[in-house]
C-alpha cells in the first residue's frame, strides 16, 4: 500500500468516526417536550449566512465561565461535555452587550491557513491542560473545516447566538482546563462526563 492510500484511508476512518459520533449526539438530543424548548431564531442564521447553531446537550443554568471580548462581546460558556468518542464539546452563548451591531473579529478563526480558508469560525479556540502541559486545538474534518459554529460575521446589539467548539479530549483524569479564544479573556472551566 502506498503512503497516500494509507493516509486517505485513515482520514476516511476519522471522518466516519466523527460523523457517527455527531449523529449519535444529535439522536441523543432529540425527542420529547418540544413545546417547552425555545425555537432558535432563523433570522440570525440567515443574516449571518452561516449554519444555524444548535443548543448543546448538558448546558447548565449557571454559566461555567463568562469571557469578555472586544466591543461589548460576551461569551458565556454553559457546557464542557466529554463524550465516549474521545472528544470534548464546549457550548455556550455569544452575546453583544454593546449598543451597536458588531462585526466579529477575524482573529476568532485563529491563524491557521487551513481553517481561515474555510471562512469565519471559532477555530482559534484552545483548551489548555496545565497539569499535563498540553494545548488542545479545535478539531477539523477531512476537508479542513473546523468543528465549531461557523459563518457568523456580525451580531446585533442585544442579540445572543448559541455556539459550540469541539476538541480532542484530555486524559480522563483531567477535568480542569483553561479555555482560550483570541481577543477574549481566558477562563478556567470544568469538563463533565
Amino acid at each position: 500500500m502506498s503512503i497516500r492510500f494509507t493516509t486517505k484511508a485513515r482520514r476516511g476512518i476519522v471522518a466516519l468516526t466523527l460523523a457517527t459520533g455527531l449523529a449519535l449526539g444529535v439522536a441523543g438530543c432529540g425527542g420529547g417536550d418540544d413545546e417547552q424548548k425555545p425555537k432558535p431564531s432563523a433570522s440570525a442564521s440567515e443574516e449571518n449566512g452561516g449554519s444555524e447553531p444548535s443548543a448543546q446537550e448538558g448546558q447548565a443554568d449557571e454559566p461555567l465561565a463568562e469571557l469578555k471580548g472586544p466591543g461589548g462581546l460576551l461569551l458565556q460558556l454553559t457546557s464542557a461535555q466529554r463524550d465516549s468518542g474521545g472528544f470534548v464539546t464546549v457550548g455556550g452563548t455569544l452575546k453583544n452587550d454593546g449598543d451597536k451591531t458588531l462585526a466579529l473579529p477575524a482573529q476568532l478563526s485563529g491563524n491557521e491557513t487551513e481553517i481561515i480558508r474555510n471562512g469565519r469560525s471559532f477555530g482559534g479556540a484552545t483548551l489548555v491542560d496545565s497539569k499535563g502541559k498540553k494545548r488542545y486545538y479545535v478539531l477539523r474534518d477531512t476537508d479542513g473545516r473546523p468543528l465549531t459554529t461557523t459563518g457568523i460575521t456580525s451580531i446585533k446589539s442585544g442579540e445572543s447566538i448559541p455556539v459550540f467548539m469541539q476538541f480532542p479530549a484530555p486524559p480522563n483524569d483531567t477535568t480542569e482546563v483553561t479555555f482560550q479564544l483570541p481577543m477574549f479573556a481566558p477562563a478556567d472551566i470544568t469538563i463533565s462526563g
